[in-house]
């Protein structure tokens, strides 16, 4: 199995876990051994599924203030640790390809692996959900169209999406690509950064 599929089926088990308790304080426990890229990958996806549920919550008409400004500071802190997960995907990538020496002609991609598989998360994440848009009973045939043309391309997406991953890999590992890991400077988190938290307001 290339690489890329491997990490789509590890996203959808996730996916799949996360939805046994539906529940984004529930603990799931990870099935895969720490320290390994599959360990990485799962977690990736979990605190993506939280944080996809998180942003239904908030959008709640009737959430009370209060809730919802902790609530938005909960989601700013799933963001850090998504971005902080990325980052490690990409160091895994960098390691693993370090000892490659680029052709002449080798050109760079306009994204790393690691946020390719970003994407590829949060697809099976869309996907999940437009299936089960589907699946609803109180849902009309009209909605259910909608949905169903939607999944089709999700689908079309999802075969895009892993064959890139995988041929971006493939060029990496042979020199036709190169690495190049610019780290995420989020201002905003950072308070020698952000002018709000380093005037005092």
């Amino acid at each position: 199995m290339k690489f890329a599929d491997k990490c789509y089926e590890i996203f959808e088990r996730s996916t799949h876990d996360y939805h046994l308790t539906d529940d984004v304080d529930a603990v799931v426990v990870n099935p895969y051994a720490a320290g390994t890229i599959e360990h990485t990958l799962y977690a990736k996806n979990m605190i993506d599924a939280v944080q996809w549920h998180l942003e239904d919550i908030i959008r709640d008409p009737a959430i009370e203030p209060v809730a919802a400004l902790a609530l938005k500071r909960r989601i700013d802190a799933s963001n850090q640790d998504r971005t902080d997960m990325v980052e490690e995907l990409d160091t895994y990538f960098r390691e693993k390809y370090a000892d490659v020496k680029p052709l002449a002609d080798a050109t760079i991609n306009t994204e790393s692996p690691a946020w390719a598989l970003d994407r590829l998360s949060i697809l099976a994440l869309k996907i999940y959900h437009m299936e089960r848009e589907i699946e609803r009973n109180d849902a009309s045939e009209e909605h259910i169209a909608k949905c169903s043309a939607k999944l089709a391309v999700l689908r079309e997406q999802l075969a895009d999406l892993t064959t890139a991953i995988n041929q971006l890999l493939d060029d990496i590992e042979h020199g036709r690509k190169y690495m190049k890991v610019y780290r995420q400077m989020k201002m905003y988190n950072d308070p020698d950064t952000n002018p709000v938290l380093y005037n005092g307001k």
